[in-house]
């Protein structure tokens, strides 16, 4: 949309304050003024951003992951990703995370775009990549205490595990998705 027209709807910031730092998040709280005029406070997770990755085996089936996520106390199912570190060129964080949680590479990297999962409580930005053209070239280099199971699944088994809610990771929803418009670019 063309800047103007959302001219009416900027809030302006006007402080801002931690509420708690952790080692990943952070919790702001910001005063800010409203278009019309009124003060308000605005609560939200910083975060530094991160990349999701869609890897396709030369087979054409996904390379996905399960992993057990404690906030809602389950294992999910879900394409590898993880957060950048400061300065981190964004494909150079791809290709770590795809090698560290699975131990694959590619040689074969498209920049699908960019999702925001939450944007009602948090500024993170996931970065999405195709890596087409893998090899197993190391096991798996997961940090101490991180536990992951790679497996594989065809498109059919995707869509299955989709309708039947096996699959319900947000930024795999959205980066298959930007996948499949691009297939059909």
């Amino acid at each position: 949309m063309a800047e103007s027209l959302d001219d009416g709807l900027r809030e302006t910031g006007l402080d801002s304050e931690v509420v708690f730092k952790g080692r990943l998040l952070e919790v702001r709280r910001d005063r800010v003024r409203l278009p019309n005029g009124a003060e308000t406070t605005r609560e939200y997770i910083a975060h530094p951003g991160a990349v999701v990755v869609i890897p396709v085996l030369s087979t054409g089936k996904y390379l996905l992951e399960r992993q057990f996520r404690y906030p809602l106390k389950q294992v999910f199912l879900e394409l590898p990703a993880g957060k950048v570190d400061p300065g981190e060129d964004l494909l150079a964080a791809a290709q770590r995370e795809l090698k560290e949680e699975t131990g694959y590479s590619a040689r074969e990297w498209q920049r699908l775009g960019r999702i925001h999962p939450c944007i009602g409580y948090s500024n993170e930005g996931i970065e999405v990549f195709l890596a087409r053209k893998l090899e197993q070239t190391a096991p798996q280099q997961l940090d101490a205490n991180e536990f992951i199971d790679v497996v594989t699944l065809s498109s059919a088994e995707m869509m299955k595990a989709i309708r039947s809610g096996e699959l319900t990771d947000g930024k795999t929803l959205s980066a298959l998705y930007l996948a499949e418009l691009f297939r059909h670019a």
